[in-house]
């Protein structure tokens, strides 16, 4: 299954429950696409969430972020790690 970072901008002053929320809305539905959401991190004084999953495609990771309420604004394949 193909790795994807995504980004989210514009969620100044997120906190660390307002950033497990969103996780969690993603979690509860991720299967449904196919997808598994990994791991998320915030900067809350930029506002920038970025968000780590697996899934067969980015359009499955937009769905999903799109379904549980917060959009990415960008998403990138992440096709080698170290």
């Amino acid at each position: 299954m193909a790795e994807f970072m995504d980004v989210h901008h514009g969620m100044k002053d997120i906190t660390s429950e307002k950033l497990r929320e969103a996780h969690n809305a993603d979690l509860a539905i991720e299967g449904e696409e196919g997808v598994h959401f990994k791991q998320a991190w915030a900067d809350p004084e930029t506002g920038t969430v970025y968000c780590l999953s697996e899934g067969p495609s980015a359009d499955a990771i937009r769905r999903v972020h799109e379904r549980a309420g917060h959009p990415a604004d960008e998403i990138h394949p992440v096709p080698i790690t170290a």
